[in-house]
């Protein structure tokens, strides 16, 4: 490949790279997806939880409880922080409400710093009380500016007031000693405009004062919203992934109390699935090669991974991390593969690495390997934007009984990516929701990496199923995987969601 080639490719690289930056949503765990579904137990209660955090901290989070389980009476939330102080310094919690339904509770809850929290539940019912713990990361996600209207109607109330009061101190200094009808003299006329001058100049500059401190605020909350962190992409001469963690968020979340305990550095992360990183490799815009990768750290913040047998193609990263205070991240790039990567000098997929290279999607029925197909076994309702669906997939062998031979893919059944057509909605999720399994650990009192919680040892069904909801409107592509005799599979499925 010729130089002038090379620099023109990494040229496009780092613009299209640069340009999906600029234009996703903020977010942190999931990009684009910031709301939590999760299913989970409380004791004897099974509960579905659905958590939709602020857009801007300090903020008031909203908390759907839903009893699986009949016999609740009654739930208690309450937000904590994972790790640290806060962790242990509980508020009174607060009594969720009934909606209608008596198996839905509904409650809102203050989120008031940044950083790894969760919402603990207390459920009590005929079977005595219960709790359970879910993670949830809180960050500002957008800074809110005023609206011109607003703004233009308090600066015409503020000059008014202003006005009146320079015009109260020149009355109180030309007419307060005199006698009702007395006409004030020059002396009192001048002394009066003299103070009005003076009052007018100190007015100014309390108003120009409390507006450099107002801006000051307003950029100090600004640094403090979460950027989406972009890795750094580079493919080695012997087709060695090389991936730099980028940390955006270091010195904003930490700008006023360098010692915080959700602090985000490189240095802290945590097994999630017995691995530091979930590398998901995905061609655009077809979405046919698709990649779900295990790289090793080799560096604080260094990653490497010898790729398998790709084709050539642009494709976009996302790069899933868990902090060892229980937030999850996930980093973004780009690369071009410009040429095939062939089978003779690239790594064959072992272990739990998995993916396919040309992926056929379907409505319903994804084709596997040995006449196998995966079946979505859909409801007839239209898809809608912001509502908790279960997505059921049943494994078939080629006479359409149900699969045998299925094993569990790192402790799950199965697991699932909600990718939008454009890229900028991505969700990693597992049969028990969007929740990160390592962050489950530690909000629940455990050690990740070690009997994480929401993990199954056990023989796995045919059917599978994921909690999720499609946090807005548009095209997207369901990428189904599921391990059968020491083979992991992938089902790829269209989907298009209303409003």
């Amino acid at each position: 490949m010729s130089l002038v080639k090379t620099i023109t490719m990494k040229m496009r690289t780092a613009v299209s790279l640069i340009a999906f930056v600029l234009l996703s949503p903020l977010a942190f765990a999931h990009v684009g997806s910031p709301d939590v579904y999760y299913q989970g137990q409380a004791g004897p209660y099974t509960l579905l939880v659905i958590i939709r955090p602020p857009a801007v901290i300090p903020g008031v989070a909203e908390i759907e409880v839903r009893s699986i389980s009949p016999g609740v009476t009654r739930v208690e939330i309450l937000p904590l922080r994972m790790v640290g102080p806060g962790a242990k310094l509980a508020p009174t919690p607060d009594v969720a409400q009934h909606l209608g339904d008596p198996k839905v509770f509904y409650g809102k809850l203050w989120i008031m710093d940044r950083g790894s929290w969760k919402v603990q539940i207390t459920v009590d019912g005929d079977h005595g009380k219960a709790e359970m713990a879910v993670p949830v990361a809180a960050v500002s996600t957008a800074s809110l500016g005023m609206r011109t209207a607003l703004g233009i109607l308090l600066s015409v109330l503020g000059l008014l007031l202003v006005l009146g009061l320079v015009g109260i101190i020149g009355a109180a200094n030309r007419d307060a000693e005199l006698d009702p009808a007395q006409a004030p003299s020059p002396a009192q006329i001048k002394r009066a405009r003299w103070r009005m001058a003076i009052a007018a100049v100190l007015m100014l500059a309390v108003v120009l004062f409390t507006n450099s401190w107002w801006k000051a605020e307003a950029d100090d909350t600004a640094e403090l919203t979460y950027k989406l962190p972009h890795l750094g992409v580079f493919l080695a001469a012997d087709n060695s992934l090389r991936l730099q963690l980028h940390n955006p968020n270091a010195v904003r979340l930490t700008q006023f109390r360098t010692e915080r305990p959700d602090r985000l550095r490189l240095d802290d992360l945590v097994p999630d699935h017995g691995h530091l990183m979930h590398l998901f490799i995905v061609r655009m815009p077809d979405m046919r090669s698709f990649w779900h990768l295990h790289p090793d750290q080799v560096e604080t913040g260094e990653f490497s991974q010898r790729l398998p047998a790709m084709p050539a193609g642009q494709y976009r990263i996302y790069a899933d991390i868990v902090h060892h205070t229980g937030f999850p991240e996930t980093q973004v790039g780009e690369i071009n593969l410009g040429n095939d990567l062939a089978p003779t000098n690239t790594r064959p997929l072992s272990g739990d690495d998995s993916g396919e290279a040309a992926l056929a999607p379907s409505d319903e029925v994804a084709i596997l390997a040995d006449g196998y197909h995966m079946v979505w076994e859909r409801d007839a309702a239209p898809l809608r934007a912001k509502q908790p669906i279960w997505f059921r997939f049943r494994i078939e062998d080629k006479d359409g009984k149900p699969a045998s031979g299925l094993e569990n893919y790192m402790g799950m059944a199965g697991h699932a990516v909600f990718m939008s057509t454009d890229g900028m909605v991505f969700s990693h999720i597992h049969p028990a929701g969007s929740v990160s399994m390592a962050a489950l650990a530690i909000a629940q009192g455990g050690t990740p990496g070690q009997g994480m919680a929401g993990m199954d040892h056990s023989a796995p069904s045919a059917d599978v199923s994921f909690l999720y909801g499609f946090p807005q409107a548009g095209d997207y592509r369901i990428l189904v995987q599921v391990k059968r005799e020491g083979r992991v599979e992938t089902g790829s499925f269209v989907a298009h969601v209303g409003n």
